[in-house]
């Protein structure tokens, strides 16, 4: 059997190959390469599945956090509380409104943010708390919106993986005040380049994220706001309606992949299978494990065409990125335990049963 990649990105094309190029054929002859009609034919159709009122779609996923946080009212002097263990973009989105990202460990048992230790890290300044919906399974958002309401803080999700995810039944971007998500090509639902989104049921914050991206225009040559040129694309919004149209199923597929994965590995004590929270619905973007000497069976999976990576294998606060921060190693040791321990295998709609027993055969060499 050939190599198992940890994404199948060219087999999913395959299922919509042609409905795509019949979509960028009508974009080509009728030109409208930005603001076409299809953008907002998608918009409304994202919001529909995400169950919410307003989708504004924008150039990337890291735009849509700041984005959402700068339609709060964000910037200089706030402060926003987020999960330590996530990718750096989620900080990275708040440092650019020039608000100070706030960090705070995650639970051992799911690697989301931890509530019970986000009291702690609210201040006066606190002006938002941004929990990531991380490996397609949603944060504890209930627990966390009395803390942001106490503290007069928002509550922005981060739900880049978690598309069609539900907490409670609730879909992802549809927990708290507002929501962002990315369409890079990777995720559940994914663009042909990049892409994002904002998600909210209130329709002053959707107006304010669309006028800041379209350079704090409301109307042609009138700019009441400095803004930003953060648009998606005419082309891609052609690919994710066609995408968005086989997303439940696919989402389906990868929780049954998942299930199977987790009846290979429960007879194998040296790997920790992720848990899920109690009230979620994953729809499993990554499936990571926890593994002893992680960057050995990763070198082992990868030298025998197992396409396994790790998310992530530098904790933000020990990034050169956030040095400003002044946190030390050992400021937050459940994320860098799992930093060290994560490793992320091949799960995406099409795998077949025979590559995931493939998958688990070489895994078992590498950890036994």
């Amino acid at each position: 059997m050939s190599g198992i990649p940890l994404v199948d990105l060219a087999a999913q094309h395959r299922q919509v190959a042609d409905e795509v190029a019949d979509g960028w054929a009508a974009v080509l002859k009728a030109t409208a390469f930005v603001g076409g009609p299809q953008v907002a034919a998608f918009e409304a159709e994202f919001a529909a599945f995400s169950g919410v009122a307003h989708c504004a779609a924008v150039g990337n996923g890291t735009d849509a956090i700041e984005l959402s946080l700068r339609a709060l009212g964000v910037g200089p002097g706030d402060e926003c509380v987020l999960p330590a263990n996530t990718f750096i973009a989620t900080a990275e989105a708040v440092a650019r409104t020039g608000a100070t990202p706030v960090l705070v460990d995650v639970d051992e048992r799911t690697a989301l943010l931890d509530p019970d230790l986000l009291a702690a890290r609210i201040t006066p300044r606190t002006k938002a708390i941004l929990p990531v919906h991380l490996y397609g399974q949603t944060a504890a958002v209930e627990d966390i919106l009395p803390i942001a309401r106490a503290a007069g803080a928002f509550v922005v999700e981060d739900a880049a993986q978690a598309q069609g995810a539900r907490r409670h039944g609730v879909v992802a971007g549809g927990l708290g005040d507002v929501a962002a998500t990315s369409f890079y090509p990777g995720k559940n639902l994914g663009a042909y380049g990049d892409g994002g989104a904002v998600l909210t049921r209130d329709a002053g914050i959707a107006e304010r994220v669309r006028l800041l991206r379209e350079h704090g225009s409301p109307r042609k040559y009138e700019h009441t706001t400095l803004g930003f040129n953060s648009r998606l694309d005419t082309l891609q919004a052609v690919v994710l309606s066609a995408k968005l149209r086989r997303l439940a199923g696919w989402n389906a597929a990868r929780r049954a992949a998942a299930a199977r994965y987790s009846v290979l590995l429960r007879d194998v004590p040296e790997v920790q299978p992720p848990e899920v929270l109690p009230g979620n619905e994953p729809v499993w973007h990554l499936y990571v494990l926890r593994v002893a000497e992680r960057d050995r069976v990763l070198a082992h999976l990868q030298a025998n065409g197992i396409g396994a990576g790790i998310h992530y294998p530098t904790p933000v606060h020990l990034t050169p990125a956030f040095a400003s921060l002044g946190h030390r190693p050992g400021a937050f040791p459940v994320t860098e335990r799992l930093a060290g321990q994560l490793l992320s295998i091949p799960l995406f709609p099409e795998i077949t049963a025979a590559q995931q027993e493939q998958v688990v055969r070489v895994l078992m060499e590498a950890v036994r």
